[in-house]
């Protein structure tokens, strides 16, 4: 009977438990610094951005949308509700000339050049 076999066979088994045991250690630290590491989703910061962005949009402008104001009064140019404008234009509309005089009379009004300023000491 011989134990030297044995006993290599026992080394080699230890070699190949510890070479497994290290390499499963660090795959298992490699797979915890990827958790660690990896940034959060682009896709999904910038969607919550974005949403945010719109949020504030809607809520800045939806009080400019539907509701009656003076946009230039010098010029007497009211602000109304977009559905009331929808409205209105679609009645003007009905007769396409009186709509395109209409459009023009409009638009001639609104990009007036200011009138200048009267100077002082003339």
């Amino acid at each position: 009977m011989n134990s030297e076999p044995c006993c290599k066979k026992t080394g080699a088994c230890a070699y190949v438990l510890a070479s497994l045991g290290t390499l499963l250690i660090v795959g298992w630290l490699v797979c915890l610094m990827r958790s660690y590491t990896q940034p959060p989703s682009l896709a999904e910061s910038r969607g919550v951005e974005r949403r945010k962005i719109r949020d504030d949009f809607h809520g800045a402008n939806t009080p400019l949308l539907d509701s009656y104001a003076w946009q230039d009064p010098s010029k007497d140019i009211v602000r109304i509700p977009v559905a009331q404008a929808k409205a209105l234009i679609l009645q003007e509309w009905q007769d396409p000339e009186k709509g395109w005089s209409t459009l023009t009379n409009r638009a001639e009004k609104a990009f007036a050049p200011a009138a200048a300023p009267k100077n002082q000491y003339e």
